[in-house]
C-alpha cells in the first residue's frame, strides 16, 4: 500500500507500533469472544450484540489498515540540534502579551495540542518551520493573525 510520508518522531512510531499490535492481538481477540458470545444467542437478525460486534470489528480493522499504512509510509524525524524550526524541534514561544508555551513539531499523525505536540501542518506549526530563536511570526488562524515571538528552539 503506497501513499503519502507521515512524519513521525522515534517516540511517535514507538507508540503506534505499540498500538497495531495490541490491536492484533488483544483487540482482535476481544471482538472474537464478544462475536462468539452472539452467535451462540441466536437467530442473528435481531441480535443488537451481534451486530455490534461486527461494527466493532470493521473498526478495528479499518484502524490496523490505516496503522499499517502509516508505518509502513513513516519517515522517522531524529531531533537535530539546531538553531531553525524543524520537524522534532521543541519550541518556546510567547504570544504578544501572553506568557510562554513550548511545543514539540511533530507531523501530522501525532499531533495532540493538549500533550505539546503541534503538526508541522497547523497554523502555528507552518509559521514556526525555518525559523530562530528571537524571530516573529504571524500565523494564520480561523480566528485570525496571531503574532508569536520564539523565544527558545532545542
Amino acid at each position: 500500500m503506497t501513499g503519502s510520508v507521515h512524519y513521525l518522531t522515534p517516540e511517535g512510531k514507538e507508540e503506534l507500533e505499540r498500538e497495531l499490535e495490541r490491536l492484533k492481538t488483544t483487540g482482535r481477540r476481544e471482538v472474537a469472544n464478544r462475536l462468539r458470545r452472539a452467535i451462540q444467542e441466536g437467530d442473528l437478525s435481531e441480535n443488537f450484540g451481534y451486530t455490534e460486534s461486527k461494527r466493532e470489528q470493521g473498526m478495528l480493522e479499518g484502524r490496523i489498515r490505516e496503522l499499517t499504512a502509516v508505518l509502513e509510509n513513516a519517515e522517522v524525524l531524529e531531533p537535530q540540534s539546531g538553531a531553525q524550526v524543524q520537524l522534532g524541534s521543541t519550541v518556546t514561544v510567547a504570544e504578544t502579551g501572553g506568557t510562554p508555551e513550548t511545543y514539540r513539531i511533530v507531523g501530522a499523525k501525532e499531533a495532540s495540542p493538549a500533550e505539546g505536540r503541534i503538526s508541522n501542518e497547523s497554523p502555528l506549526g507552518k509559521a514556526l518551520m525555518g525559523h530562530t530563536a528571537g524571530e516573529h511570526v504571524e500565523a494564520k488562524t480561523p480566528g485570525g493573525i496571531l503574532h508569536f515571538e520564539i523565544l527558545n528552539v532545542e
